[in-house]
C-alpha cells in the first residue's frame, strides 16, 4: 500500500494535494474486490437470518381498553 501512496502523490497534480488519478482509485477498487468478494460469497449467518425475519415481523398493537387493573368503570368514574 505504500508504493500505492507513493505512486499517488507521483500522479497528483502541481499544487494538488493527494489527489488519485483513475489509474490509481481503479487498482484499489479491484483490491477492495478481490479482498471482499469471498466475504460476500459465504452469505448471511442463519443465526443473523433469522433475526432480521424476527425484526421484519410487526409487532402486536398494544390492547387499548380496560385492562382490569384500576377502579374505573367503563365510563371513567370510580367504582
Amino acid at each position: 500500500m505504500k508504493d500505492v501512496k507513493s505512486q499517488a502523490s507521483r500522479n497528483a497534480a502541481p499544487g494538488k494535494q493527494g489527489g488519485l488519478n483513475a489509474e490509481i482509485q481503479s487498482r484499489i477498487g479491484h483490491q477492495l474486490r478481490a479482498m471482499y468478494d469471498d466475504v460476500v460469497r459465504q452469505g448471511v449467518p442463519d443465526r443473523f437470518a433469522e433475526l432480521v425475519r424476527k425484526l421484519d415481523v410487526p409487532a402486536p398493537s398494544p390492547h387499548v381498553g380496560k385492562t382490569g387493573d384500576d377502579d374505573t368503570d367503563d365510563n371513567g368514574g370510580r367504582n
